[in-house]
């Protein structure tokens, strides 16, 4: 049971918890039910919106309790749509959350972060050359969702349709923070969005991937793989070292036979580096054992990274090669370049 001696974010409060504070107070048990659905349904950010709640009650819980909800910091937008939000944590720190706009296609994507910084160094990313503080609380990062829900509608007159965990850090080192705010976001007391709108993306760490798989998640899963063999990889990517191909492939093999759930694969396309025809076969051989789509990303600038993007030629005969194959294929042309906010240029920058 939580100590209520102590102030703490009262979100860190599990629903059996909130009935024994209230049964403390002298409260309906049900009382615990309303604050509940005012913190996970409706997103509240303080106790005074807890208007179903008598005064004396509010100031009782704003007594013992806090809510460190993350604040925006700042906003940038971009010519396509975009919009980026560096928010600012209850200590101080900050990451970022993009909007990623699709009207004509009904699509409004969230890229949250799960991280504060990220401790996986890849050569190609932004977040990556910051180093990991600390991983986000869950209701972290379901603020991100709710103030950029909010956001959407605003600007676009749309809910969000999709969440994607592709921001700043590695999901799966932050894994019971990822679960818990996926288990907010998706619960019918909660934000009730679908689990089979959300993707969590990682770069690869095997024994989690079947974690996830005996824990029988229900979002989708996406592998950043970014080449298809592994001395190219573990020189983009330390982590392959630990996580070779084999047993990424094996893993997600697991996962995929457990949960059925979609499989994808990022590929981020460097100018001669990955993007042959050669590198579009070593890819085939990975998209075998399960059904999975491979999404070809340009590469967008990162300060002090020698890589480009691939010529869109390359990208194009790289992509006809996989459908070639039977393999689905979709080309990701970035969006939000002009204010860092696309794929891999997450980084705080002032």
């Amino acid at each position: 049971m939580i100590d209520t001696t102590a102030k703490l974010d009262i979100r860190k409060c599990s629903l059996p918890d909130l009935e024994a504070v209230m049964e403390n107070l002298g409260e309906k048990k049900f009382r615990a039910r309303q604050v509940w659905e005012w913190l996970w349904k409706k997103g509240v950010r303080s106790f005074e919106e807890m208007s179903n709640l008598s005064k004396p009650l509010r100031e009782q819980l704003q007594a013992q309790f806090l809510i460190q909800a993350i604040v925006e910091d700042k906003v940038q937008r971009s010519h396509d749509g975009t919009i980026k939000t560096r928010f600012r944590l209850h200590d101080g720190h900050l990451v970022e959350s993009v909007l990623i706009p699709v009207p004509d296609e009904n699509r409004f994507t969230v890229c949250v972060s799960c991280q504060v910084g990220c401790s996986l160094t890849c050569s190609f990313c932004a977040t990556g050359q910051m180093k990991r503080v600390r991983n986000l609380d869950p209701a972290e990062i379901y603020d991100q969702v709710v103030l950029v829900n909010q956001q959407s509608l605003e600007t676009f007159e749309h809910p969000l349709t999709n969440i994607v965990f592709m921001g700043m850090g590695e999901p799966l080192l932050a894994y019971s923070s990822v679960l818990e705010s996926i288990d907010r976001i998706t619960a019918p007391d909660g934000l009730n969005m679908s689990p089979r709108r959300i993707t969590v993306s990682t770069a690869g760490i095997a024994k989690m991937i079947r974690k996830m798989a005996d824990d029988g998640v229900k979002f989708n899963l996406a592998l950043s793989l970014h080449a298809a063999d592994d001395t190219k990889r573990n020189e983009i990517m330390p982590i392959n070292e630990q996580n070779d191909l084999a047993s990424l492939v094996d893993a997600i093999d697991y996962f995929y036979q457990k949960t059925k759930n979609r499989i994808s694969y990022e590929y981020i396309a460097f100018r001669d580096f990955n993007d042959s025809l050669r590198d579009a076969a070593n890819l085939t051989r990975l998209c075998r054992r399960y059904p999975v789509r491979v999404n070809i990303i340009e590469y967008n600038p990162v300060d002090g990274v020698l890589f480009e993007k691939a010529d869109e030629t390359r990208i194009d005969q790289f992509a006809a090669y996989l459908r070639k194959e039977g393999i689905m294929v979709t080309v990701r042309r970035s969006r939000g370049k002009d204010i860092d906010a696309a794929c891999g240029q997450l980084a705080n920058k002032q």
